[in-house]
């Protein structure tokens, strides 16, 4: 082999090296982007196919989806979603209101009148989207249940 047709090898063994990596192909099993399961799910779709409807009520899973026959039950997403969306919620609400003077100034009473509402209704907003991002996060990973 000359030097010529080594390099020329090593070079297209290394370009199929870099399709198979961003074609999400490595070592013959397909790979799917935690990114594309993350935005299906938050948008409320089946994150397998995009296009079946994950939930059939306010939190409650289609176990199999009506387009591609994915099975969507399998993922657990109990105790997650609630955790993430306080964490967002905590972080959009308490820390612009600890940056403001105004809430050592006005009546308690008047603060719980104004932020009560606005924390439930963004946590009963942002829930599902969570809850459809976590499933989605687990459907890219791989990640069904064991039983």
């Amino acid at each position: 082999m000359t030097p010529a047709t080594f390099w020329r090898w090593r070079r297209v063994r290394r370009d199929l090296a870099r399709r198979a990596a961003l074609s999400g192909r490595l070592m013959g099993k397909p790979r799917h982007p935690v990114l594309v399961g993350l935005e299906r799910g938050a948008r409320g779709r089946c994150p397998h196919c995009g296009q079946g409807r994950l939930f059939r009520a306010y939190l409650k899973i289609i176990p199999i989806c009506p387009v591609c026959g994915h099975d969507n039950g399998q993922y657990p997403a109990a105790d997650s979603p609630p955790y993430f969306t306080i964490l967002i919620v905590g972080h959009l609400v308490v820390v612009p209101m600890l940056a403001f003077r105004f809430i050592l100034i006005w009546p308690a009473g008047v603060l719980l009148a104004i932020v009560l509402p606005v924390v439930a209704t963004l946590t009963l907003t942002l829930l599902p989207i969570v809850k459809g991002a976590v499933v989605g996060v687990l459907w890219a990973l791989g990640r069904p249940t064991d039983s």
